[in-house]
């Protein structure tokens, strides 16, 4: 699609680090240079102002991402495309039946009411929950990845969705600020909200990480 808007060598195309090293990837296949921005931290999808701020005359296109069951602000992204000329590609995630997407919201709605010492997701309309991310921030106690490891012990089948910000990555490592997406990289934990687990699971889960909030300063 981008080799089709006439995207190619000596443009640039405004894309998120905060995972999807495809979309990157994606990027050069088609002869462009990705251009990385930084994120909005409650939907960790790109931010409009980071965006705009990272245009150039080379900028061809912007890749929106949708991120954990949030939508970006595509209308406030499309207003920056719009200044700028440029062409806009949506990426998102598989949908998810209407059944599920129900238990996901009422397991995320249990977290949200028990959980303490993490951050939990902001809600929002529309949040699907493809991913029911919380943050553990570290102040120098125990951090996001000793938590981890402390649930695992306990059973519970947590997960780091974006380890390493693609502008990490050997092949597209850049020396660019972005503060938002190098904080949920090493603050976001993804924990189990499948429509399969009981209600003694969603207990068990909450009970686990309330029994470690305690080490950690309030969010």
């Amino acid at each position: 699609m981008l080799r089709a808007a006439g995207v190619g060598v000596g443009h640039e195309v405004v894309v998120p680090a905060f995972g999807n090293a495809e979309i990157a990837e994606a990027v050069t296949r088609a002869g462009a240079l990705p251009a990385f921005a930084d994120i909005d931290p409650v939907t960790y999808c790109l931010d409009a102002a980071a965006v705009e701020a990272t245009v150039t005359p080379r900028t061809a296109a912007l890749v929106v991402v949708h991120r954990f069951g949030r939508r970006a602000d595509t209308g406030a992204l499309r207003e920056v495309a719009a200044r700028h000329g440029l062409f806009v590609l949506e990426h998102g995630e598989s949908e998810t039946p209407y059944d599920e997407l129900a238990s996901r919201r009422e397991r995320a709605a249990y977290l949200d009411a028990r959980l303490k010492g993490v951050r939990t997701p902001a809600g929002g309309d529309g949040h699907t929950y493809q991913q029911y991310v919380v943050r553990v921030p570290g102040n120098g106690r125990p951090d996001r990845d000793a938590f981890a490891r402390a649930l695992r012990a306990r059973g519970v089948d947590c997960r780091v969705p974006v380890r390493t910000p693609v502008h990490r990555l050997p092949g597209f490592r850049r020396c660019v600020s972005l503060p938002e997406t190098e904080r949920a990289a090493d603050e976001t934990l993804a924990l189990p909200v499948e429509a399969a687990l009981t209600k003694r699971d969603m207990h068990r889960i909450a009970a686990a990480c309330n029994a470690l909030g305690g080490l950690l300063q309030p969010a």
